[in-house]
């Protein structure tokens, strides 16, 4: 029972796997011009679950926008609307990504992707929102599931 008296349902719905946003997808949904813009548009209007990035992802994002403030301020609403959760590194996530760094150093793996990549194997989620391909194709969460790629 729920504390207001109503029964619980019998099979409550799973909680939404949260998406994990990359950089090439988080400039496209930001700048208008890019060629991918109306594909990223059209993933983030269709999710319905959470929507997660790393400091590295809104790092990476911040530079590849450039130096005009109306730009970057267009990232920082994401955070301010709730859109989007920034969620930091802890100390065993930093170490997890230089494991993983070091294991696909002949991609390579950057830093942010591989922020992503730690932070879906603490969430649990293989939803990626990405334009790289040829990375998230290759990562695999804990050394063997692949990740779904979006779009």
């Amino acid at each position: 029972m729920w504390s207001n008296g109503y029964a619980m349902p019998a099979n409550p719905p799973a909680p939404k796997a949260a998406l994990l946003l990359d950089t090439g997808a988080f400039v496209a949904l930001v700048d208008r011009s890019e060629k991918r813009h109306a594909d990223c548009v059209a993933v983030l209007e269709a999710w319905s679950g959470p929507l997660v990035t790393t400091e590295a992802v809104l790092t990476e994002t911040l530079y590849l926008v450039g130096p005009t403030w109306e730009a970057q301020r267009v990232c920082f609403e994401f955070f301010r609307r709730g859109a989007l959760k920034l969620i930091p590194s802890s100390l065993a996530s930093l170490l997890r990504v230089a494991e993983l760094m070091k294991k696909y150093n002949d991609l390579p793996m950057d830093f942010a992707d591989g922020t992503l990549v730690a932070l879906g194997e603490e969430l649990d989620t293989d939803q990626v929102f990405t334009l790289d391909q040829r990375g998230f194709s290759v990562f695999r969460l804990h050394g063997k599931k692949p990740f779904q790629i979006q779009p």
